[in-house]
């Protein structure tokens, strides 16, 4: 019984699968096959171009043809036209007729201005006895429409006129209508920012009964990611009523003031047993009361005695001007070494188009304190100078981002020449600076370039290059650039390595886990000299490493591990480096 109840069931089973079997396969769609007629005339002119024969349908046959006729007609075959299309067996046939070229006999200014012919590259003597191609008179037209727009007249309209065609050669005069001209009217911020529009016009330079210019309103967008303090939630919008334009930016605040402070411990080397306490505490306030103004105080101290205190003061729109006034401070005590102060004052100039410019005055007061060794000072060391020094700063920044780019590129390049005078010290003899030039002229270069490559939706690629050089035919330990730590090369203690000229190249991949949280992984690469007259050094270090940094309630904390590489320090896990910051917001 179970033995003709298996039986049954397989047959059940095996029944449908040998009806499928025995059904013969549906046939395999054949291919259309395109098939294009030309007259006699026409047969030579068709072979210049190539064209599939072969098309899994008629509808892909048929767009075939349509790709053949534009082409043909960007070519200067205007008259080019299927005249009819007809399927036989698995042919679709196609009769085309192309006739002859168009050219052009001459285009005459109808009445462009010298200007306009300037921009758009008009020439009459380019346009007599060519192939008419309409893709290039539209980009002549182009041409024209654009200049228009950037000089206050958005509504002009440019087309031909008087055209007359005789043997397919085209005459015609090129006319341009402007309209009216357009002006600003006034600047509109829309959102929760407290930015004031009189700043935002200034900053953006939308004045008031200036032309409206459409490039100008493209370019205000990069101006804008460069505002730390704003976030663009959309693109600016343009109200024309009659001749004038409002323009409306939609604003957010953000978190950019700062108020912190950090305190460390670290073993005292001069006594066993004891701590050092160290600590940095930051001020930063941003845009106060809507106005673009700055003001910043930073005080470190990072190890015993030596004391770090910097300030600066941004003052836009001076006077009702483009230009920033700016001033900064900085002092530096190095233990019971010497002491250096470096006031400066600035003008910056910011321009649409070609990033910011800064001139400045700098005056460095650097003074060795009474607890110098003598040996220092005979060594040449140390010195008493005080340097006086102009300088030119330009910045180019056009990254997404202020805080967390994923694409764009930030050039900063600075040339500063000057001065610098060596002043007696009492503690040595005046025969000791016999051998010395007195005055000396002094070089400064700077460089430092960024671009982010955008990997995928949630990566980017960071490659670094920053570097700077101080030209002087006599360097002290006080004059010179301080490296390590966080801000330069990771994986040392802060101001580890001392440089009269240095560089230092990064690559950096971030894994961005939200918009504002990524993590890190990172090489540093580093070259430094030093050109004490009696010690002279250089170096390749290097650091590598990885970590994190994402927002919180209280700012943007990171953390990063790094070991280092150098001379005075092998690479072993034993000297690795953490190295963390907070940056508080409100």
């Amino acid at each position: 019984m179970y033995k003709i109840a298996a039986v049954v069931w397989c047959l059940l089973l095996w029944l449908p699968l040998a009806q499928a079997q025995s059904q013969p396969a549906a046939p395999a769609q054949p291919n259309v096959i395109l098939r294009i007629h030309a007259t006699p005339e026409d047969a030579p002119r068709l072979r210049n171009y190539s064209y599939q024969s072969t098309h899994p349908d008629s509808v892909e046959a048929s767009e075939e043809v349509k790709n053949l006729v534009y082409q043909m007609q960007q070519d200067a075959y205007l008259l080019t036209s299927a005249d009819s299309l007809y399927m036989r067996n698995d042919t679709l046939h196609v009769k085309l007729y192309i006739g002859q070229r168009f050219e052009y006999a001459s285009l005459r200014n109808g009445n462009l201005s010298e200007g306009i012919l300037i921009e758009s590259g008009l020439r009459e003597k380019f346009y007599r006895n060519v192939p008419f191609k309409p893709a290039e008179y539209v980009k002549l037209q182009q041409r024209i429409l654009d200049y228009a727009e950037r000089n206050g007249y958005p509504f002009a309209s440019v087309w031909l006129d008087t055209i007359t065609i005789k043997d397919n050669k085209i005459e015609a005069a090129l006319m341009v209508e402007k309209a009216f001209i357009v002006t600003y009217d006034s600047v509109q911020v829309m959102g929760g920012s407290k930015t004031k529009p009189k700043f935002l016009m200034r900053y953006l330079q939308l004045y008031p009964g200036q032309p409206y210019n459409q490039d100008q309103i493209e370019a205000t967008q990069r101006m804008l990611t460069q505002l730390p303090y704003i976030r663009v939630t959309r693109p600016p919008q343009v109200r024309f009523a009659r001749d004038k334009a409002r323009v409306y930016y939609f604003l957010e605040d953000r978190q950019a003031n700062q108020v912190d402070g950090v305190v460390g411990f670290l073993p005292d080397p001069t006594r066993k047993d004891k701590l050092l306490i160290t600590g940095e505490a930051n001020l930063n306030i941003r845009n106060i009361k809507g106005t673009g103004k700055s003001v910043a105080l930073q005080w470190r101290r990072v190890n015993k005695g030596s004391v770090i205190l910097n300030g600066e003061y941004l003052h836009p729109n001076l006077l009702g001007t483009p230009f920033e006034l700016g001033t900064r401070f900085n002092l530096l005590k190095q233990d019971s070494s010497f002491i250096t102060i470096q006031p400066r004052l600035q003008l910056g100039y910011y321009t649409l188009k070609y990033g910011k410019f800064t001139v400045y005055g700098e005056w460095r007061n650097s003074r060795i304190l009474g607890d110098a060794s003598n040996q220092s000072l005979r060594n040449l060391d140390l010195a008493d100078a005080r340097t006086t020094t102009y300088g030119f700063n330009y910045l180019w920044n056009n990254l997404d981002d202020f805080y967390f780019p994923r694409r764009g590129r930030l050039v900063e390049l600075e040339l500063a020449a000057g001065t610098k005078n060596l002043l007696r010290n009492p503690a040595l003899e005046k025969s000791f600076y016999d051998t010395l030039d007195m005055r000396t002229s002094q070089l400064r270069l700077g460089l430092r370039a960024e671009n982010f490559f955008r990997l995928s939706k949630n990566s980017a690629l960071l490659a670094r290059l920053q570097g700077n050089a101080l030209l002087n035919d006599q360097i002290f330990l006080n004059d010179m650039y301080r490296l390590g730590g966080l801000t330069s090369i990771r994986g040392f203690d802060d101001y580890f390595f001392y440089a009269s000229s240095y560089a230092i190249g990064t690559i950096e991949y971030r894994l961005f886990t939200a918009s504002d949280s990524y993590v890190l992984l990172f090489y540093d690469q580093a070259y430094y000299r030093s050109d004490l007259e009696k010690s002279k050094a250089s170096g390749w270090p290097s650091g590598l490493g990885g970590g994190i940094s994402f927002s919180t309630g209280a700012g943007i904390f990171q953390l990063v591990y790094s070991v280092g590489r150098s001379e005075q320090q092998p690479l072993s896990l034993k000297y690795s480096k953490i190295h963390f910051g907070v940056t508080s917001k409100f």
